[in-house]
């Protein structure tokens, strides 16, 4: 009986990884999602019929970045759907939106928002101690930063964005998170993604903007980091004091 069932699940748990490795590099194509996870073409193609067919992903453009394939029809591209990042959930989410929903009613936002700064500033400060090996250089920075987000979960990446070595306000990176794992609560609550939109410009030491989050129905959060700009100095006893909201803050 085993036998029979061992392939059932290596195909799931295969299924899986190709979701995961979707939330966190999406839009992706089925060539390179094969390069990721070493497999045929064919094989990573039958998983994405089976993700559609489930409604845990949907086609999405690439941008500029993803290069031109010259003539012909574009490559076909997925991110993550509503459900599937859903489905990347904890279990507790039910109980932890009626806990939230208690707390707003009986303290008001205002509880809300200092319970998520609460929560943002354990990793702000174990986080502060990596960045502050990096240096100063913002792009180090965020390299730092996107391990230490990686590691917890939270599928980040990075890349650059205008035109590098350019002092201009428009040049910069884009930082990325493809999974959020208070995403069902910042539907309800922004303050989660205020929060912790205001840590990352102390620890870059640099104003950072929100462009995007999985809250408001993206396939990914977006930050904006600048770099033709001098940074701010920001060491890591900064960390616990509070800062001015962000413009970019989600509202």
């Amino acid at each position: 009986m085993n036998i029979a069932v061992a392939p059932q699940v290596l195909e799931s748990r295969t299924r899986d990884r190709v979701l995961q490795v979707i939330s966190e590099r999406g839009p992706v194509t089925a060539a390179t999602l094969a390069d990721e996870l070493g497999l045929t073409v064919p094989a990573v193609r039958r998983h994405l019929e089976n993700l559609e067919e489930a409604g845990l992903i949907v086609e999405r453009e690439q941008g500029p970045s993803a290069g031109h394939r010259g003539r012909g029809r574009p490559a076909r591209a997925y991110v993550v759907s509503d459900a599937g990042h859903q489905a990347l959930e904890s279990d507790y989410d039910h109980l932890a939106m009626e806990a939230l929903r208690f707390l707003s009613d009986e303290a008001g936002d205002g509880a809300v928002r200092r319970f998520a700064e609460q929560r943002v500033a354990e990793l702000e400060q174990r986080y502060a101690v990596e960045l502050a090996a990096a240096g100063a250089s913002p792009a180090a920075r965020v390299d730092a930063l996107v391990g230490a987000l990686t590691r917890d979960g939270f599928a980040a990446s990075a890349r650059p964005v205008g035109e590098q070595g350019s002092a201009t306000p428009f040049t910069g990176i884009q930082l990325c998170q493809g999974h959020c794992p208070v995403q069902t609560a910042a539907r309800e609550f922004p303050q989660f993604c205020d929060a912790e939109t205001d840590a990352f410009s102390r620890l870059l030491g640099v104003h950072v903007q929100r462009l995007a989050t999985l809250a408001h129905g993206d396939h990914v959060c977006t930050t904006f980091v600048p770099t033709g700009t001098s940074p701010q100095t920001t060491t890591p006893s900064d960390t616990t004091t509070a800062v001015t909201p962000t413009e970019g803050s989600t509202r």
